[in-house]
């Protein structure tokens, strides 16, 4: 069987049981609170427009602010002498595809973009819990113009 369906299945089954684990409670806005918190970083990168996400990317939004925001900042805007934005044309899906972004979370990359130096791989990460931050991650590059 394909590589690329099986992968696909396993990802649509570990995503719907991440959401069945941590699906939002009701009246919570997960876009609201990041970006009044995003707003608040004096070492933010860049500045963004956080849109209204999807549930499934509000899931990715909890796993990013978890795994990836310490480096990357609040909703990926890169965070100064620490890590790069993530909302930025560099990170565009036809520059920066999602199994580069699955690659980067689960072995790490060498630093080619930004003088940060390298990326260690993210532990304990799941092929699941990248699915979600990178759809997290491309809605809000959508919402800024990025595609």
């Amino acid at each position: 069987m394909d590589f690329k369906i099986i992968l696909a299945a396993g990802v649509i089954v570990a995503a719907g049981g991440a959401y069945w684990l941590s699906r939002p409670v009701p009246g919570t806005d997960m876009a609201q609170a990041s970006a009044t918190s995003a707003a608040t970083a004096a070492d933010a990168i860049v500045s963004i427009t956080v849109p209204q996400i999807s549930e499934d990317a509000q899931i990715g939004a909890r796993i990013f602010a978890a795994k990836c925001a310490t480096c990357h900042g609040d909703n990926g805007v890169g965070r100064d002498g620490k890590a790069p934005p993530l909302i930025h044309k560099i990170y565009e899906p036809g520059h920066h595809g999602d199994m580069a972004f699955l690659r980067a979370a689960q072995f790490g990359v060498k630093s080619h973009h930004w003088p940060f130096g390298d990326m260690p791989p993210v532990p304990g990460i799941t092929q699941a819990e990248v699915g979600e931050i990178i759809t997290y991650i491309r809605e809000i590059q959508r919402a800024n113009g990025i595609f």
